[in-house]
């Protein structure tokens, strides 16, 4: 019997384990998913949590109860890959064999790479939300804090959900303003990009929107180190920024497991075609998800979308036919701008956001580069989609690929 192992039981990892029990033969294929935390987080919803506006318990599921039962799980720690050997090596002794390989073990922050950010006022003055525990630990700290400049910087790209900085920046600004405070916070959003976000034309709209609420870009600000003592972040350039509150988006790097495998990068990302998701190096390992250098949003969207193409291609692929490169890049972002409203993006690798109708051409209910209370019940309603369709390996009807029907040209 032939054998895939997948590495990593998050949003694409567990996609890709329901889509190929639909599709693999089971009389000739074993499949098997590897991971060590028995908990899935739903990561889209971390940016409520340090604003009191979920309940942290919400955002966590059992990752066995979203695996097959065709597909073995095993919960272990992966220890290294040889794919010269096509062997995996657990932290429980066990070693897997495997005819194909896919790889989705996604990325994580590492603050303790940034000089000063995870000394002595790491969970004090300075904090994160890009774990649940660091966003839990977060609110706590905004329920009292009296006010003062708040700063939010963002390490170096890329990041997971490259969108959930400014959603932060502009849930702040109406979470200071409902206590009656906002006049006793300054927001500073330091970013190493030139504009609010990597695409020209969505960074001028939501440029607009930070602007409207008062809140101060500080742009191509490559953070060297954080003095935690001075209460101060320092570029490269050697400009500084003063802060009584840091939130800090730290490095994002992909498992350290990949780097010494010497599969990864040097930020232990993948090398992949971007369109197949077949690793550069050997012919029988994919990557997908956040564990990918796909040139593409890591975010849940990206995620669907290319499972849902990956799927029928990796088929064809083991009946000895040629991939098609199928991934445009196709990404949607709903941005929560605060007083129940949101923004709507879609996108791919060439086409930048555009205004329009989606996913119905002229109908909606979503409108792309405008805010809408719509669009805030698109961001919540995800949630629901993603535990009961998405994680189950179910198809929901939309093209996994962008199509500009709808959005008006610039």
């Amino acid at each position: 019997m032939k054998k895939i192992v997948i590495l990593g039981a998050g949003t694409a990892g567990t996609m890709t384990a329901n889509h190929l029990n639909h599709l693999m033969d089971h009389n000739e294929w074993q499949i098997t998913i590897v991971d060590q935390d028995p908990i899935h987080y739903y990561q889209a919803g971390y940016i409520f949590v340090p604003f009191g506006m979920v309940p942290e318990k919400r955002l966590m599921k059992t990752k066995g109860d979203y695996i097959p039962s065709t597909v073995k799980l095993i919960q272990a720690k992966i220890e290294r890959i040889e794919p010269e050997h096509n062997k995996v090596f657990l932290g429980n002794q066990l070693v897997l064999e495997y005819d194909f390989l896919v790889i989705a073990t996604g990325c994580d922050i590492y603050p303790e790479e940034t000089q000063g950010l995870a000394e002595h006022e790491w969970g004090k003055s300075i904090h994160s939300f890009y774990t649940l525990k660091t966003a839990s630990e977060l609110r706590k700290k905004l329920v009292d804090w009296q006010g003062g400049r708040l700063v939010i910087n963002v390490v170096e790209n890329p990041i997971k959900c490259p969108v959930a900085p400014m959603e932060f920046l502009m849930l702040a600004d109406a979470y200071f303003t409902k206590k009656g405070m906002r006049d006793r916070v300054e927001i500073i959003y330091a970013t190493p990009l030139s504009g609010a976000f990597t695409k020209p034309i969505a960074s001028k709209y939501v440029g607009n929107y930070l602007d409207q609420k008062n809140i101060k870009v500080e742009t191509d600000f490559y953070i060297e180190h954080v003095d935690p003592d001075a209460k101060k972040i320092v570029s490269y350039d050697e400009r500084d920024i003063d802060f009584d509150l840091l939130v800090s988006i730290p490095l994002n790097k992909g498992a350290d497991v990949i780097g010494l495998s010497g599969l990864g990068d040097e930020l232990n990302y993948s090398p992949v075609n971007k369109s197949t998701f077949l690793s550069d190096k050997f012919s029988n390992i994919f990557v997908l998800g956040d564990a990918s250098n796909a040139p593409t949003s890591k975010a849940g969207s990206v995620a669907h979308y290319a499972v849902d193409l990956f799927g029928e291609n990796f088929k064809r692929y083991t009946e000895g036919k040629a991939l098609e490169e199928t991934f445009d890049g196709h990404t949607n972002c709903f941005i929560e701008t605060g007083y129940g409203k949101g923004i709507l993006l879609d996108f791919n690798y060439e086409q930048e956001p555009l205004r329009g109708k989606f996913p119905i051409p002229g109908i909606g209910p979503f409108s792309l580069l405008q805010e809408s209370y719509i669009n805030h019940l698109g961001k919540l309603s995800f949630e629901f989609m993603y535990w009961n369709i998405l994680m189950r390996g179910r198809k929901i009807p939309l093209a996994p690929t962008m199509t500009m029907a709808g959005k008006w040209k610039e």
